[in-house]
Protein backbone atom coordinates (compact mmCIF):
# COMPACT_ATOMS: atom_id res chain seq x y z
CA UNK A 1 0.00 0.00 0.00
CA UNK A 2 2.69 2.25 0.54
CA UNK A 3 4.47 1.51 -2.26
CA UNK A 4 1.87 2.05 -4.35
CA UNK A 5 1.24 5.63 -2.53
CA UNK A 6 5.15 6.46 -2.88
CA UNK A 7 5.05 5.24 -6.33
CA UNK A 8 1.63 7.67 -7.11
CA UNK A 9 3.55 10.71 -5.11
CA UNK A 10 6.21 10.11 -7.61
CA UNK A 11 4.03 10.26 -10.59
CA UNK A 12 2.36 13.41 -9.66
CA UNK A 13 5.44 14.97 -9.08
CA UNK A 14 6.90 14.20 -12.56
CA UNK A 15 3.87 15.63 -14.08
CA UNK A 16 4.19 18.24 -12.16
CA UNK A 17 7.72 18.79 -12.78
CA UNK A 18 6.92 18.09 -16.83
CA UNK A 19 3.85 20.62 -16.69
CA UNK A 20 6.31 23.57 -14.91
CA UNK A 21 8.74 22.93 -17.73
CA UNK A 22 6.35 23.17 -20.66
CA UNK A 23 5.59 26.65 -19.34
CA UNK A 24 8.50 27.98 -17.91
CA UNK A 25 11.19 26.77 -20.96
CA UNK A 26 9.26 28.87 -23.60
CA UNK A 27 8.24 31.90 -20.88
CA UNK A 28 12.34 31.95 -20.20
CA UNK A 29 13.12 32.11 -24.16
CA UNK A 30 11.04 35.29 -24.14
CA UNK A 31 12.60 36.62 -21.24
CA UNK A 32 16.57 36.06 -22.60
CA UNK A 33 15.32 37.60 -26.22
CA UNK A 34 13.62 40.95 -24.37
CA UNK A 35 17.10 41.15 -22.69
CA UNK A 36 18.72 40.78 -25.73
CA UNK A 37 16.86 43.17 -27.19
CA UNK A 38 18.07 45.95 -24.42
CA UNK A 39 21.52 44.40 -24.27
CA UNK A 40 22.00 45.33 -28.54
CA UNK A 41 20.23 48.30 -28.35
CA UNK A 42 22.89 49.44 -25.63
CA UNK A 43 25.84 48.20 -27.57
CA UNK A 44 24.53 49.96 -31.28
CA UNK A 45 23.76 53.49 -29.34
CA UNK A 46 27.32 53.43 -27.86
CA UNK A 47 28.69 52.75 -31.25
CA UNK A 48 26.88 55.56 -32.85
CA UNK A 49 28.24 57.69 -29.68
CA UNK A 50 28.90 58.39 -26.44
CA UNK A 51 26.28 61.38 -26.14
CA UNK A 52 23.90 58.75 -28.18
CA UNK A 53 24.72 56.33 -25.22
CA UNK A 54 24.25 58.58 -22.34
CA UNK A 55 20.92 59.98 -23.38
CA UNK A 56 19.53 56.86 -25.01
CA UNK A 57 20.32 54.89 -22.46
CA UNK A 58 18.57 57.04 -20.05
CA UNK A 59 15.37 57.64 -22.45
CA UNK A 60 15.57 53.35 -22.83
CA UNK A 61 15.32 53.40 -18.96
CA UNK A 62 12.65 55.40 -18.76
CA UNK A 63 10.54 54.01 -21.28
CA UNK A 64 11.35 50.31 -19.77
CA UNK A 65 10.09 51.78 -16.45
CA UNK A 66 6.48 52.79 -18.21
CA UNK A 67 5.97 49.72 -20.14
CA UNK A 68 7.17 47.48 -17.26
CA UNK A 69 5.75 48.86 -14.18
CA UNK A 70 2.15 49.43 -16.31
CA UNK A 71 2.90 45.54 -17.84
CA UNK A 72 2.79 44.88 -13.87
CA UNK A 73 -0.48 45.83 -13.65
CA UNK A 74 -2.01 43.64 -16.44
CA UNK A 75 -0.13 40.78 -15.05
CA UNK A 76 -3.62 40.66 -12.89
CA UNK A 77 -5.12 39.15 -15.80
CA UNK A 78 -2.73 36.10 -15.61
CA UNK A 79 -3.65 34.45 -12.16
CA UNK A 80 -7.37 35.13 -13.10
CA UNK A 81 -7.48 33.79 -16.05
CA UNK A 82 -5.61 31.01 -15.06
CA UNK A 83 -7.90 29.80 -12.13
CA UNK A 84 -11.21 30.51 -14.68
CA UNK A 85 -8.96 27.73 -17.38
CA UNK A 86 -8.31 25.28 -14.75
CA UNK A 87 -12.45 25.80 -13.51
CA UNK A 88 -13.18 25.48 -17.14
CA UNK A 89 -15.34 28.81 -16.97
CA UNK A 90 -14.98 29.95 -20.69
CA UNK A 91 -17.62 32.95 -20.23
CA UNK A 92 -15.19 34.02 -17.16
CA UNK A 93 -12.00 34.56 -19.17
CA UNK A 94 -13.94 35.95 -22.28
CA UNK A 95 -15.35 38.41 -19.95
CA UNK A 96 -11.56 38.91 -18.01
CA UNK A 97 -9.83 39.41 -21.13
CA UNK A 98 -12.26 41.88 -22.77
CA UNK A 99 -11.92 43.72 -19.46
CA UNK A 100 -8.33 43.92 -20.26
CA UNK A 101 -8.35 45.37 -23.13
CA UNK A 102 -10.11 48.76 -21.67
CA UNK A 103 -7.47 48.20 -18.54
CA UNK A 104 -5.09 48.61 -21.61
CA UNK A 105 -6.64 51.66 -23.40
CA UNK A 106 -7.40 52.93 -20.25
CA UNK A 107 -3.55 53.16 -18.78
CA UNK A 108 -1.98 53.55 -22.52
CA UNK A 109 -3.46 56.88 -23.49
CA UNK A 110 -2.37 59.16 -20.08
CA UNK A 111 0.87 57.71 -19.62
CA UNK A 112 1.58 57.85 -23.37
CA UNK A 113 1.05 61.64 -23.28
CA UNK A 114 3.50 61.41 -20.00
CA UNK A 115 6.05 59.48 -21.94
CA UNK A 116 5.68 62.66 -25.15
CA UNK A 117 6.37 64.96 -21.91
CA UNK A 118 8.91 63.77 -20.14
CA UNK A 119 11.65 66.19 -21.10
CA UNK A 120 9.97 68.75 -19.10
CA UNK A 121 10.98 65.95 -16.13
CA UNK A 122 14.45 65.55 -17.48
CA UNK A 123 15.49 69.27 -17.68
CA UNK A 124 13.73 69.94 -13.87
CA UNK A 125 15.76 66.83 -12.59
CA UNK A 126 18.86 68.72 -14.28
CA UNK A 127 19.68 66.68 -17.03
CA UNK A 128 22.00 68.20 -19.76
CA UNK A 129 20.55 69.92 -22.70
CA UNK A 130 22.03 67.41 -25.10
CA UNK A 131 20.83 64.78 -23.48
CA UNK A 132 17.09 66.47 -23.20
CA UNK A 133 16.91 66.78 -26.93
CA UNK A 134 18.31 63.35 -28.00
CA UNK A 135 16.51 61.73 -25.10
CA UNK A 136 12.92 63.55 -26.16
CA UNK A 137 13.64 62.49 -29.93
CA UNK A 138 13.70 58.98 -28.70
CA UNK A 139 10.97 59.14 -26.72
CA UNK A 140 8.69 61.29 -28.66
CA UNK A 141 8.56 58.03 -31.56
CA UNK A 142 8.92 55.63 -28.92
CA UNK A 143 5.29 56.41 -27.42
CA UNK A 144 3.88 55.11 -30.83
CA UNK A 145 5.22 51.54 -29.32
CA UNK A 146 3.66 51.89 -25.89
CA UNK A 147 -0.03 50.47 -26.14
CA UNK A 148 1.33 47.67 -28.79
CA UNK A 149 4.21 47.08 -25.64
CA UNK A 150 0.60 47.12 -23.28
CA UNK A 151 -1.22 44.94 -25.91
CA UNK A 152 1.23 42.22 -26.09
CA UNK A 153 1.99 42.10 -22.19
CA UNK A 154 -2.11 41.17 -21.92
CA UNK A 155 -1.96 38.82 -24.69
CA UNK A 156 1.49 37.04 -23.66
CA UNK A 157 -0.60 36.70 -20.17
CA UNK A 158 -3.60 35.17 -22.00
CA UNK A 159 -1.78 32.95 -23.90
CA UNK A 160 0.10 31.84 -21.06
CA UNK A 161 -2.63 31.01 -18.52
CA UNK A 162 -4.08 29.06 -20.92
CA UNK A 163 -0.88 26.94 -21.87
CA UNK A 164 0.06 28.61 -25.16
CA UNK A 165 4.06 29.89 -24.37
CA UNK A 166 5.78 28.12 -27.59
CA UNK A 167 4.00 30.65 -29.70
CA UNK A 168 5.15 33.63 -27.45
CA UNK A 169 8.49 32.26 -27.54
CA UNK A 170 8.37 32.25 -31.10
CA UNK A 171 7.33 35.49 -31.76
CA UNK A 172 9.55 36.77 -29.22
CA UNK A 173 12.71 35.70 -30.76
CA UNK A 174 11.51 37.01 -33.81
CA UNK A 175 10.75 39.96 -32.92
CA UNK A 176 14.85 40.35 -31.37
CA UNK A 177 15.70 39.71 -34.76
CA UNK A 178 13.70 42.15 -35.70
CA UNK A 179 14.91 44.49 -33.98
CA UNK A 180 18.57 43.77 -34.20
CA UNK A 181 18.75 44.12 -38.29
CA UNK A 182 16.53 47.23 -37.91
CA UNK A 183 18.46 49.03 -35.17
CA UNK A 184 21.74 48.14 -37.70
CA UNK A 185 19.66 49.47 -40.84
CA UNK A 186 18.22 52.11 -39.67
CA UNK A 187 20.48 53.88 -37.20
CA UNK A 188 24.09 53.13 -39.13
CA UNK A 189 21.95 54.29 -42.44
CA UNK A 190 22.54 50.29 -44.29
CA UNK A 191 21.51 49.05 -47.80
CA UNK A 192 19.86 52.20 -48.99
CA UNK A 193 18.11 53.54 -45.70
CA UNK A 194 19.38 57.17 -44.77
CA UNK A 195 21.51 57.28 -41.54
CA UNK A 196 18.91 58.47 -38.38
CA UNK A 197 21.02 57.85 -35.67
CA UNK A 198 19.19 57.51 -32.27
CA UNK A 199 15.40 58.21 -33.76
CA UNK A 200 16.65 54.58 -36.07
CA UNK A 201 16.39 52.95 -33.12
CA UNK A 202 13.76 53.99 -32.08
CA UNK A 203 12.01 53.28 -35.69
CA UNK A 204 13.21 50.24 -35.37
CA UNK A 205 12.04 49.44 -31.90
CA UNK A 206 8.63 50.71 -32.74
CA UNK A 207 7.86 48.56 -35.53
CA UNK A 208 9.23 45.44 -33.80
CA UNK A 209 6.91 46.04 -30.74
CA UNK A 210 4.12 46.68 -33.49
CA UNK A 211 4.82 43.01 -35.38
CA UNK A 212 4.86 41.08 -32.29
CA UNK A 213 1.80 42.45 -30.74
CA UNK A 214 -0.33 42.03 -33.98
CA UNK A 215 1.67 38.30 -34.77
CA UNK A 216 -0.18 37.47 -31.31
CA UNK A 217 -3.09 38.68 -31.74
CA UNK A 218 -3.44 37.05 -35.43
CA UNK A 219 -2.24 33.82 -33.88
CA UNK A 220 -5.34 33.98 -31.29
CA UNK A 221 -7.95 35.18 -34.21
CA UNK A 222 -7.01 32.15 -36.09
CA UNK A 223 -6.09 29.31 -33.41
CA UNK A 224 -8.37 26.35 -33.57
CA UNK A 225 -8.79 26.92 -29.90
CA UNK A 226 -8.55 30.11 -29.01
CA UNK A 227 -10.53 31.41 -32.53
CA UNK A 228 -13.82 29.67 -30.18
CA UNK A 229 -13.70 32.55 -27.62
CA UNK A 230 -15.31 36.06 -27.67
CA UNK A 231 -12.40 37.87 -26.83
CA UNK A 232 -13.31 41.09 -28.66
CA UNK A 233 -16.84 41.08 -28.96
CA UNK A 234 -18.59 43.92 -27.06
CA UNK A 235 -15.28 45.17 -25.79
CA UNK A 236 -16.91 48.79 -25.17
CA UNK A 237 -19.23 47.18 -22.08
CA UNK A 238 -17.81 48.05 -18.57
CA UNK A 239 -18.02 45.38 -16.31
CA UNK A 240 -16.53 47.06 -12.69
CA UNK A 241 -16.71 43.78 -11.08
CA UNK A 242 -14.12 42.41 -13.16
CA UNK A 243 -12.08 45.78 -13.66
CA UNK A 244 -12.07 46.14 -9.80
CA UNK A 245 -11.07 42.64 -9.74
CA UNK A 246 -8.17 43.13 -11.82
CA UNK A 247 -7.40 46.38 -10.51
CA UNK A 248 -7.02 44.13 -6.78
CA UNK A 249 -4.67 41.57 -8.12
CA UNK A 250 -2.87 43.99 -10.66
CA UNK A 251 -2.22 47.02 -8.82
CA UNK A 252 0.15 45.75 -6.60
CA UNK A 253 1.86 43.64 -9.14
CA UNK A 254 2.56 47.10 -10.96
CA UNK A 255 3.91 48.57 -7.61
CA UNK A 256 6.08 45.76 -6.48
CA UNK A 257 7.25 45.74 -9.90
CA UNK A 258 8.31 49.54 -9.51
CA UNK A 259 9.25 48.94 -6.22
CA UNK A 260 12.09 46.44 -7.94
CA UNK A 261 13.45 48.62 -10.64
CA UNK A 262 13.35 51.54 -8.17
CA UNK A 263 15.70 49.99 -5.75
CA UNK A 264 17.96 48.79 -8.95
CA UNK A 265 18.04 52.63 -10.38
CA UNK A 266 18.87 54.28 -6.45
CA UNK A 267 21.53 51.40 -6.16
CA UNK A 268 23.36 52.64 -8.75
CA UNK A 269 22.60 56.42 -7.95
CA UNK A 270 24.50 55.65 -4.97
CA UNK A 271 27.31 53.70 -6.82
CA UNK A 272 27.98 56.49 -8.85
CA UNK A 273 28.76 58.73 -5.23
CA UNK A 274 31.14 56.04 -4.48
CA UNK A 275 33.32 56.50 -7.67
CA UNK A 276 33.30 56.04 -11.46
CA UNK A 277 35.34 53.02 -10.96
CA UNK A 278 33.09 51.25 -8.30
CA UNK A 279 29.59 52.69 -11.04
CA UNK A 280 31.86 50.50 -13.59
CA UNK A 281 32.09 47.97 -11.10
CA UNK A 282 28.34 47.41 -10.55
CA UNK A 283 27.38 47.61 -13.75
CA UNK A 284 29.57 45.18 -14.67
CA UNK A 285 27.77 42.75 -12.12
CA UNK A 286 24.50 44.39 -12.77
CA UNK A 287 24.50 43.17 -16.34
CA UNK A 288 25.37 39.67 -15.38
CA UNK A 289 22.69 38.77 -13.05
CA UNK A 290 20.27 40.80 -14.84
CA UNK A 291 20.80 37.97 -17.91
CA UNK A 292 20.90 34.84 -15.34
CA UNK A 293 17.49 36.27 -13.24
CA UNK A 294 15.35 36.35 -16.67
CA UNK A 295 15.19 32.68 -16.08
CA UNK A 296 13.85 32.60 -12.56
CA UNK A 297 11.29 35.24 -13.55
CA UNK A 298 9.79 33.63 -16.26
CA UNK A 299 9.59 30.43 -13.64
CA UNK A 300 7.50 32.77 -11.46
CA UNK A 301 5.10 33.80 -14.43
CA UNK A 302 4.78 29.72 -14.54
CA UNK A 303 4.30 29.51 -11.10
CA UNK A 304 1.66 32.02 -11.18
CA UNK A 305 -0.30 30.21 -14.36
CA UNK A 306 0.42 26.61 -12.43
CA UNK A 307 -1.02 27.68 -8.99
CA UNK A 308 -3.55 29.17 -10.85
CA UNK A 309 -4.94 26.58 -12.87
CA UNK A 310 -4.75 23.64 -9.28
CA UNK A 311 -6.92 26.32 -7.53
CA UNK A 312 -9.21 26.46 -10.41
CA UNK A 313 -9.63 22.77 -10.03
CA UNK A 314 -10.12 23.12 -6.57
CA UNK A 315 -6.41 21.46 -5.91
CA UNK A 316 -5.10 22.84 -2.50
CA UNK A 317 -2.90 19.84 -2.79
CA UNK A 318 -1.62 19.97 -6.58
CA UNK A 319 -1.13 24.10 -5.89
CA UNK A 320 1.27 23.18 -3.23
CA UNK A 321 3.01 20.98 -5.00
CA UNK A 322 3.18 23.49 -8.06
CA UNK A 323 4.44 26.41 -5.86
CA UNK A 324 7.36 23.72 -4.37
CA UNK A 325 8.61 22.27 -7.81
CA UNK A 326 8.52 25.34 -9.55
CA UNK A 327 11.25 26.59 -6.58
CA UNK A 328 13.35 23.51 -6.40
CA UNK A 329 13.54 23.46 -9.95
CA UNK A 330 14.28 27.29 -9.70
CA UNK A 331 16.90 26.46 -7.06
CA UNK A 332 18.95 23.75 -9.16
CA UNK A 333 19.49 26.71 -11.97
CA UNK A 334 20.43 29.45 -9.37
CA UNK A 335 23.05 27.11 -7.90
CA UNK A 336 24.68 26.35 -11.05
CA UNK A 337 24.48 30.47 -11.97
CA UNK A 338 25.82 31.01 -8.54
CA UNK A 339 28.70 28.42 -9.37
CA UNK A 340 29.95 29.58 -12.79
CA UNK A 341 29.76 33.41 -11.76
CA UNK A 342 32.10 32.22 -8.58
CA UNK A 343 34.11 29.89 -10.37
CA UNK A 344 34.99 31.92 -13.71
CA UNK A 345 34.56 35.68 -12.42
CA UNK A 346 37.29 37.19 -14.46
CA UNK A 347 35.72 35.77 -17.67
CA UNK A 348 32.83 36.76 -17.09
CA UNK A 349 34.39 40.58 -16.35
CA UNK A 350 36.48 40.33 -19.65
CA UNK A 351 33.47 39.79 -21.90
CA UNK A 352 32.67 43.77 -20.20
CA UNK A 353 36.43 44.78 -19.68
CA UNK A 354 39.76 44.50 -21.17
CA UNK A 355 41.50 42.58 -18.36
CA UNK A 356 44.76 43.81 -19.95
CA UNK A 357 44.09 47.28 -19.47
CA UNK A 358 45.96 49.24 -17.05
CA UNK A 359 42.52 51.92 -16.69
CA UNK A 360 40.69 49.13 -15.57
CA UNK A 361 43.02 47.34 -12.63
CA UNK A 362 41.42 48.66 -10.14
CA UNK A 363 37.96 48.10 -11.78
CA UNK A 364 38.48 44.48 -11.77
CA UNK A 365 39.38 43.59 -8.40
CA UNK A 366 36.17 45.23 -7.55
CA UNK A 367 33.57 43.58 -9.79
CA UNK A 368 34.98 40.43 -8.57
CA UNK A 369 34.45 41.40 -5.11
CA UNK A 370 30.97 42.42 -5.83
CA UNK A 371 30.09 39.19 -8.25
CA UNK A 372 30.94 36.83 -5.28
CA UNK A 373 28.27 38.53 -2.95
CA UNK A 374 25.87 38.48 -6.32
CA UNK A 375 26.59 34.78 -6.87
CA UNK A 376 25.62 34.13 -3.30
CA UNK A 377 22.75 36.17 -3.68
CA UNK A 378 21.49 34.48 -6.66
CA UNK A 379 20.89 31.34 -4.88
CA UNK A 380 18.12 32.63 -2.91
CA UNK A 381 16.62 35.12 -5.10
CA UNK A 382 15.65 33.17 -7.98
CA UNK A 383 13.29 30.88 -5.48
CA UNK A 384 12.08 33.88 -3.51
CA UNK A 385 10.87 35.42 -7.32
CA UNK A 386 9.05 31.83 -7.83
CA UNK A 387 7.57 31.75 -4.50
CA UNK A 388 6.41 35.27 -5.02
CA UNK A 389 5.07 34.16 -8.42
CA UNK A 390 3.21 31.52 -6.37
CA UNK A 391 1.65 33.79 -4.38
CA UNK A 392 0.39 35.52 -7.30
CA UNK A 393 -1.50 32.29 -8.91
CA UNK A 394 -3.03 32.09 -5.12
CA UNK A 395 -4.02 36.14 -6.04
CA UNK A 396 -2.48 37.16 -2.75
CA UNK A 397 -0.62 40.69 -4.27
CA UNK A 398 -1.19 43.01 -1.72
CA UNK A 399 0.30 41.92 0.93
CA UNK A 400 3.74 40.57 -1.66
CA UNK A 401 4.13 44.14 -2.09
CA UNK A 402 4.38 45.47 1.22
CA UNK A 403 6.61 42.68 2.42
CA UNK A 404 8.67 43.56 -0.90
CA UNK A 405 9.06 47.29 0.11
CA UNK A 406 9.79 46.20 4.24
CA UNK A 407 12.78 43.54 3.09
CA UNK A 408 14.15 45.48 0.20
CA UNK A 409 13.68 49.26 0.78
CA UNK A 410 13.14 49.51 4.76
CA UNK A 411 15.92 46.57 5.63
CA UNK A 412 17.72 46.07 2.72
CA UNK A 413 18.64 49.63 1.41
CA UNK A 414 19.15 50.67 5.08
CA UNK A 415 21.80 48.44 5.87
CA UNK A 416 23.58 48.97 2.36
CA UNK A 417 23.62 52.79 2.47
CA UNK A 418 25.08 52.21 5.93
CA UNK A 419 27.52 49.42 4.97
CA UNK A 420 28.61 51.04 1.60
CA UNK A 421 28.86 54.32 3.07
CA UNK A 422 29.80 53.95 7.19
CA UNK A 423 32.20 51.01 6.17
CA UNK A 424 35.10 50.41 4.31
CA UNK A 425 33.22 48.00 2.03
CA UNK A 426 31.97 50.78 -0.33
CA UNK A 427 30.49 49.37 -3.44
CA UNK A 428 30.30 45.51 -1.92
CA UNK A 429 28.40 47.09 1.03
CA UNK A 430 25.88 48.17 -1.09
CA UNK A 431 25.47 44.71 -2.72
CA UNK A 432 25.48 42.65 1.05
CA UNK A 433 22.98 45.03 1.80
CA UNK A 434 20.39 44.25 -1.20
CA UNK A 435 20.95 40.15 -0.49
CA UNK A 436 20.04 40.59 3.26
CA UNK A 437 16.76 42.15 1.93
CA UNK A 438 16.50 39.54 -0.61
CA UNK A 439 17.35 36.85 2.80
CA UNK A 440 14.64 38.33 4.33
CA UNK A 441 12.13 38.63 1.62
CA UNK A 442 12.91 34.83 0.89
CA UNK A 443 11.69 33.72 4.38
CA UNK A 444 8.57 36.01 4.41
CA UNK A 445 7.38 34.99 0.80
CA UNK A 446 7.93 31.16 2.05
CA UNK A 447 5.91 31.85 5.39
CA UNK A 448 3.53 33.42 3.18
CA UNK A 449 3.09 30.96 1.12
CA UNK A 450 3.04 28.27 3.46
CA UNK A 451 0.29 29.85 5.50
CA UNK A 452 -1.97 30.18 3.29
CA UNK A 453 -1.87 27.06 1.63
CA UNK A 454 -2.31 25.55 4.93
CA UNK A 455 -5.07 27.33 5.82
CA UNK A 456 -7.03 26.66 2.85
CA UNK A 457 -6.51 23.32 2.78
CA UNK A 458 -7.66 22.78 6.09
Amino acid sequence: MNDSRSISNRSLLFNEFKAFLTLALPLAGVQLSQAAIGFVDTLMMGRIGLETLAAGGLAALTFSVFVYTTSGILMGVSPIVATAYGAGDKPQIERVVQQGCLLVIGLAVPISFGIANFDILMRNLGQAETTVVLGNTYLDIMVWGFFPALGFALLRSVVSAMSHTRIVMSIAIGGTIINIIGDYVLGFGKFGFPKLGIAGLAVASIFTLWVMFLSLLGYILTHKELKTYRFFRQIYRVDRQIIASLIRVGVPIGIATALEIGLFTIVTYLMGLLGTEVLAAHQVVLQTVAITFMVPLAMSYAATIRVGQEIGQNNRVGAIRAGYVGVAIGLGFMLLMAAILLLFPDRIIGIFLDLQDPRNANVVPLATGIMTIAAISQILDGPQKIIMGALYGLQDTRIPAILSFVAFWGIGLTIGYWLGFHTSLGGSGLWLGQSIGIAISAVMFFWRFHHLVSRKHQ
